[in-house]
């Protein structure tokens, strides 16, 4: 069982569909349905109370708009689930477990962010309420995290309890050979501070001969009051950027198929989506920072340039020659198949479930 009205709208094909957390959420439940699982999504704004209905055997339940405990306890005691699988930080997460143990629900915390894993850091609103988000973490049932970085950073005496399970990479757009590719770098991901659009601004400035194409709309969510659309008219007034802003989640999966590169210019994140989406499409990544696991540098998935002027290079370097893009998009793909298929997620999911290693 899972609550969130965003998974819903990825359910439904809604165009307005975002969120790495919410679109995870949907592909695990409609994987773990398709094997054969009975699974729940409880929402409270996309159904009436007591409203049921089915998207790919993925049955979601509208759980009313009243007070959100009492809504949760009445929930869990109506349905009676085996687990309670929850995404993301939330300093209510304490109370929620405290709930579903009242009325004998496990409970799977899932991290989405890498701060997610440490409780003092973790939470964007409420900050002051992270004992209780920690104490939810200290009672759930299983943590899962994405990859062997959060492990690290969780607290040793929550370890014994903890999991990898990787995210699943979903949908793969029509893959198109590098050698008719546009030359164009893709950067997809909503304008909020942790992101970095602004290293984005500031490597396109730099960049005036090279086409950039950009999906994602402002959000307040980590971010001072602004940033988002500061970030928009810096992005309109570049003659070599053509800024889409928020598109629906198929046109954005076609943009980095598309794309010659995928660029990643954020500081902290979990495991993106997009990167998932890029190799699966055959598209390499040039990300700043972000690397979990190294994963690609470890399997050579593009290149991490840890400053702007080697992102710089590193794009001028990879557009260049669509023979070492074409080579990686080998290695893309078979990444994906081997490490973010449904079949290995749910065969991790399921191992992690029984708490065997």
């Amino acid at each position: 069982m899972e609550m969130d009205d965003g998974i819903h709208a990825y359910a439904s094909g809604a165009p307005w569909a975002v969120g790495g957390a919410e679109r995870q959420q949907w592909l695990l439940a409609r994987a773990l349905a398709a094997t054969g699982w009975s699974v729940q999504v409880g929402v409270r704004e996309s159904l009436e109370a007591g409203a049921r209905c089915m998207i790919d055997k993925v049955e979601f339940i509208g759980i009313g708009r009243g007070q959100i405990l009492l809504a949760w306890y009445q929930f869990l005691a109506s349905e009676r689930p085996n687990w309670w699988y929850w995404r993301g930080a939330y300093h209510l997460w304490g109370p929620a477990v405290g709930i579903a143990k009242l009325v004998g629900v496990k409970t799977i915390f899932a991290a989405a962010f890498d701060s997610d894993v440490q409780p003092r850091r973790a939470l964007h609103w409420r900050r002051r309420c992270w004992p209780l988000y920690a104490w939810g973490l200290s009672w759930a049932d299983r943590i899962f995290v994405q990859h062997g970085g959060q492990l690290a950073a969780l607290a040793p005496r929550w370890r014994s309890k903890a999991h990898i399970v990787p995210s699943i990479a979903g949908t793969t757009a029509a893959v198109q050979p590098h050698a008719k590719r546009a030359k164009y770098v893709a950067w997809v991901g909503q304008l909020r501070q942790p992101k970095r659009p602004d290293l984005l601004i500031e490597i396109a400035r730099s960049m005036p001969e090279m086409h950039f194409v950009v999906c994602g709309g402002p959000s307040a969510h980590r971010s001072p009051p602004g940033y988002g659309e500061r970030m928009v008219d810096a992005l309109h007034a570049l003659p070599n950027v053509e800024y889409h802003g928020q598109v629906a989640p198929d046109k954005a999966l076609q943009v980095i198929a598309d794309a010659a590169i995928l660029l990643s210019t954020s500081d902290e994140e979990g495991f993106p989506n997009t990167f998932l989406q890029a190799w699966s499409a055959g598209t390499p990544v040039v990300s700043l920072t972000i690397d979990p696991d190294r994963t690609i540098e470890r399997m050579r998935l593009g290149a991490v340039s840890h400053n702007t002027a080697g992102a710089i290079a590193d794009i001028k370097a990879l557009m260049g020659s669509p023979q070492r893009r074409a080579e990686i998009a080998v290695h893309a793909r078979r990444h994906i198949a081997a490490a973010h298929s449904e079949a290995t997620v749910i065969t991790v999911f399921e191992r992690a479930i029984r708490g065997s290693r």
